[in-house]
């Protein structure tokens, strides 16, 4: 056999490489409660709603997070309840696989308190947050007991968000405050207005375009009152 053969380095085929797969379901348990579920959605839809011309980011809530192939059966880390990833298509997804993402893990998570999962939310996974994910804002919050806190990391550390006035917490990333309003949270603007929902915003519209309505027909009994013709006004 000769000396090149000998040496000859063989090539790997794509048998030979393992890639994990990326088209994964999300494989995350029921929600604990109904509060849990409002709360989800209320905040999917008043982002969605005030980011509606925006194709730049992705929203979801208890949705498995796929960060490790070899971590990702791990039940203690399974998917923030509600999160938000910048500067990523805005499209409907199975799960949120890094891997499949250009490595983005989100940045921003809210996680829901309730008696059985407070301790891991406190701990373990504000940990894995912080270290793992290095997701700059986080918050969580207790329906019941309206416990609410935020976070936002410097230089690798959480450090505790301290609230304004009216008690809403600022999120950095967002560029929204976080706040309780009766009884769930709520976005609220820069300058401190509630960002609505959809339905919301609709009977907003519809209530100011009465007022304007009325507005003008009490205007045009007041002119008809000095024997002008409304219609005659440009």
């Amino acid at each position: 056999m000769s000396l090149a053969k000998e040496l000859e380095t063989p090539q790997a085929t794509s048998e030979d490489v393992i890639v994990p797969p990326g088209d994964l379901y999300s494989d995350e348990p029921p929600l604990e409660t109904e509060l849990h579920l409002r709360q989800i959605i209320l905040l999917f839809k008043c982002l969605e709603w005030l980011w509606r011309d925006r194709n730049d980011f992705y929203a979801a809530g208890n949705l498995t997070i796929y960060y490790s192939w070899n971590k990702r059966k791990d039940e203690h880390f399974r998917g923030p309840d509600f999160f938000v990833v910048l500067d990523t298509e805005r499209r409907t997804r199975k799960s949120w696989v890094v891997w499949e993402e250009e490595g983005k893990y989100p940045n921003v998570i809210l996680e829901i308190l309730s008696e059985s999962t407070a301790k891991t939310d406190k701990d373990l996974k504000k940990k894995l947050y912080q270290d793992t994910f290095r997701t700059p804002d986080y918050f969580w919050f207790d329906p019941e007991t309206q416990e609410f806190a935020g976070f936002h990391l410097v230089d690798g550390q959480y450090q505790v968000l301290e609230p304004n006035a009216q008690g809403h917490l600022w999120s950095q990333q967002l560029g929204l405050y976080l706040g309780i309003h009766e009884g769930l949270l709520r976005f609220f603007t820069p300058v401190g207005l509630l960002v609505p929902t959809p339905e919301e915003a609709a009977e907003f519209e519809c209530q100011q375009k009465e007022l304007a309505q009325a507005r003008a027909e009490k205007l045009a009994a007041k002119l008809r009152e000095l024997n002008i013709d409304p219609e005659t006004i440009d």
